[in-house]
């Protein structure tokens, strides 16, 4: 299952030039981009179907999500420092080592596990009233959050498996696995949504319940694939839970910045969605459908982000640190010509993109302008992206959390208070104030990759 990399493939693509290099980038890139692409279309098809309950449910959901990825951000710190050190260790031909990072890993899973859930689990409803929840939203929201928060556990085990598996060079199967536990989220969502095939009509909890079965079978997959021993990385029930202080900390050590970066962004979309909030629950319900919208224009850059993290991590690896340059700059060419082409769509397109969504009138005007906003950014957006996921695939991850800091907070955060409060420009200038904050953190990381002062970091 590993696609690896070894001497003579090496020697290959130093040769082939730029045709091999890419050839390589789309068997890692491609099955990510098409596993984000399925799941992220079963995810608006579920968005849809909650948005036809009502703009409280479809609230319910949104402010939701947003504490669920702060708590995430840890669990993705986790899996930066997993794929950065396996990846390092694949290239460099030391399997042992690239075990040993992977059991590691899932002992830290477990433990953050246990103490994520045992703090959201019970503070479902605080949660939600500190988001800004109206009343008419708590009448299923709690419910709702208390499934969600509690199947937080299968969420970070699924994410941490597969970032076991991608630091080997294995994108299939995460694909083949996500694509169809996420199927179970419109399988059996629509009927309990809905109420349909003698299921009670639950609504947005549906939603919630379909969700949580989801997360657990793409765990159990995940768990038969590593134990089952066929690649490049077996877990072993007997090692699971001896720690290894030096190999802890390389994972912790890489991932630390990582986890600051993702806190930062999630804090700041917290106080962005508390914004939006004020505007109003027809504006929040648009908010909400723009920005799962816009988790589709992350695909691309998310896919070919992971292709450069394993690809740099493996070149640095086998000391190739010229081969590993090109990987970076050879993704994000790839993932440009992506995300600009659905940028032009969204531009083009976007009312009717809303009205898929909705029938609310005002729903679709309000995140009309927004999408175009979306759209018009694509290709900055997908360059911060893969970019970065090279600086983390070399174990340079602090930077990436400058370049975070200096966007969010010092530009999204500000200019979105600017826009809503003192400019009134509502909705609209909400998603602006995004818009420059993803220009300005690609002009950031654009100038560090070129640096090249990643190429002598230590993992």
């Amino acid at each position: 299952m590993g696609k690896s990399l070894n001497q003579a493939e090496i020697e290959a693509l130093e040769e082939g030039g730029s045709k091999a290099i890419r050839k390589k980038i789309l068997q890692l890139a491609g099955p990510s981009l098409t596993e984000m692409v399925l799941l992220n279309v079963v995810q608006l098809i579920n968005m849809m179907m909650v948005g036809r309950v009502g703009p409280e449910a479809v609230a319910a959901v949104g402010l939701t999500i947003q504490p669920v990825f702060l708590a995430l951000a840890v669990f993705m710190a986790l899996n930066v420092g997993t794929t950065a050190v396996i990846a390092r260790a694949i290239g460099a031909g030391e399997y042992k080592e690239a075990n040993l990072a992977a059991q590691q890993a899932f002992l830290l899973n477990t433990i953050l596990s246990v103490i994520v859930i045992s703090i959201m689990f019970p503070l479902s409803e605080q949660i939600l009233v500190l988001m800004g929840a109206a009343p008419e939203v708590l009448v299923d929201g709690v419910l709702y959050a208390q499934i969600i928060f509690a199947s937080l556990g299968f969420f970070s085990f699924s994410m941490g498996l597969a970032a076991i598996l991608r630091g080997a060079g294995d994108t299939r199967t995460p694909m083949k696995v996500n694509v169809a536990a996420n199927m179970l989220v419109i399988l059996v969502g629509f009927p309990l949504i809905y109420g349909y095939f003698g299921f009670p009509a639950l609504g947005v909890v549906g939603a919630a319940i379909a969700t949580a079965l989801a997360r657990l079978a793409a765990t159990v997959a995940f768990l038969l694939v590593l134990f089952g021993g066929k690649g490049d990385i077996r877990l072993v029930w007997s090692n699971l839970f001896r720690v290894v202080p030096q190999t802890m900390k390389r994972i912790i050590h890489v991932g630390l910045p990582a986890a600051g970066e993702q806190f930062v962004l999630r804090a700041g979309q917290i106080i962005f969605a508390r914004v939006v909030a004020y505007l109003g629950t027809v504006a929040f319900a648009a908010h909400q459908i723009c920005f799962t919208v816009l988790g589709m224009t992350f695909m691309p850059g998310m896919a070919f982000a992971v292709a450069a993290t394993t690809l740099v991590g493996q070149g640095l690896g086998a000391q190739k640190p010229d081969l590993a340059e090109r990987f970076g700059w050879e993704t994000r060419k790839l993932g440009m010509i992506v995300s600009g082409s659905i940028g032009l769509c969204f531009i083009l397109f976007a009312p009717y993109i809303m009205m898929a969504f909705t029938a609310d009138g005002e729903v679709i005007k309000e995140g009309t302008n927004a999408l175009r906003i979306i759209g018009a950014v694509q290709v900055a957006q997908s360059t911060q992206f893969i970019l970065a996921g090279a600086l983390r695939g070399a174990g340079d991850t602090k930077y990436p959390l400058y370049a975070m800091m200096v966007g969010v907070w010092g530009f999204r955060v500000v200019l979105c208070l600017v826009f809503v409060f003192l400019l009134e420009w509502g909705l609209a200038g909400a998603w602006l104030a995004v818009a420059v904050d993803q220009i300005i953190r690609s002009f950031l990381i654009i100038k560090r990759f070129k640096g090249g002062e990643w190429k002598t970091t230590q993992v």
